[in-house]
């Protein structure tokens, strides 16, 4: 058993520790928080989403249908994504109100808006990224003079590679010129460009890990779980704007049981996870992940609803060493409030924002 899985295991126990009593409450009717009896229910949700593993509390939330039952009257529209900033830019200008994404871009919007844009209010993938590389690729001082691919430009994974490569001692720029030579490219182009020679290797969320390694030939570098504590990382969180969230509370909390649900669901049924993730990926972008691909991607994945908010100060100094993002203050990027009500109520322990946002 590889260290990777070990660490996935303790991961995916945690998790399911902290969530499984929270299904004695989902599909209940929501309750109102005191003090919100002049908001209303929304007339409309519209939530965005990846169509990658990492993604999977959201492709399984909208399969099992657990968001559209939390919902109720409430219609639920969804948009596909390809990375983190073009989702922010959606969030940021009310073109959607939640949305499955990655801590970096999370942080970015935050940090920029003062904290106005959005905010984290539960977490939902940790683990699941790694760098993959050709062949002759075999050690961090092989990657000079490298082409390496992210899926876009300040995203989690672009962060990371690249303070990564500055820790190692390689000049970047968010140009593409330097040491190694970074381009922000869309997941699919990036395996196509990569089966061709066109780039040496990518740094990448599952499936896209798995599928370089297992149909593209690609073996991993560095899985990201190297760099964390106990190999924990946050993947994927889920973001609302801070305004729909005042707005409309109720919808907010009930789109976290759906939430909820989805991740119970996934901790509890691992052996109907990857055919629930495909029917999705099918229904969302015409073909399902080969069954080898999604057993592996699966294996470098856990789901929580706890975003390991004490990694977040860590990230926030990788965007600055990456060149992608600013110093500031992240002091309220986690509203914890409703997932914790629905926790509670459920026997459960609630999620800890480590000082940096309200429980």
């Amino acid at each position: 058993m590889t260290r990777r899985t070990l660490v996935t295991r303790r991961a995916l126990v945690a998790s399911t520790a902290l969530i499984a009593a929270a299904t004695l409450v989902t599909g209940c009717a929501a309750v109102t928080p005191a003090g919100e009896a002049s908001t209303s229910p929304a007339d409309e949700l519209r939530l965005g989403y990846f169509a990658n593993v990492t993604h999977a509390p959201a492709l399984v939330g909208l399969e099992q249908g657990f968001f559209e039952d939390a919902l109720g009257d409430t219609t639920l529209t969804t948009e596909l994504f390809n990375a983190g900033p073009a989702t922010i830019e959606a969030i940021s200008a009310g073109a959607i109100d939640a949305a499955y994404i990655g801590p970096s871009p999370a942080i970015n919007t935050f940090i920029r808006s003062g904290g106005a844009s959005a905010v984290v209010v539960a977490g939902a993938t940790t683990g699941g990224a790694a760098l993959v590389v050709r062949d002759g690729i075999d050690s961090p001082a092989d990657l000079a003079g490298t082409r390496l691919a992210t899926p876009q430009l300040g995203n989690t994974q672009d962060v990371a590679l690249r303070s990564w490569l500055a820790g190692e001692g390689f000049e970047t720029t968010t140009e593409g010129s330097g040491d190694v030579t970074i381009t922000p490219t869309e997941n699919a182009d990036t395996f196509a460009l990569f089966q061709s020679g066109q780039l040496d290797g990518a740094w990448l969320p599952e499936p896209w890990v798995s599928r370089l390694v297992i149909e593209g030939g690609a073996h991993v570098l560095l899985d990201e779980a190297e760099l964390w504590e106990d190999g924990i990382f946050p993947t994927t969180v889920l973001l609302v704007n801070k305004t729909f969230l005042a707005e409309h509370p109720q919808t907010v909390r009930a789109l976290l049981e759906g939430h909820v649900d989805a991740i119970t669901w996934l901790t509890e049924n691992p052996d109907e996870t990857a055919a629930a993730i495909n029917a999705r990926l099918t229904a969302d972008t015409g073909k399902a992940l080969a069954d080898d691909v999604i057993a592996a991607a699966l294996t470098a994945v856990a789901f929580s609803v706890d975003p390991a908010a004490d990694t977040f100060p860590v990230l926030v100094d990788h965007a600055v060493a990456a060149g992608t993002g600013t110093g500031g203050n992240i002091d309220g990027l986690f509203d914890f409030g409703l997932l914790n009500e629905i926790l509670r109520a459920a026997g459960a322990d609630p999620v800890s924002a480590h000082g940096l946002g309200k429980e």
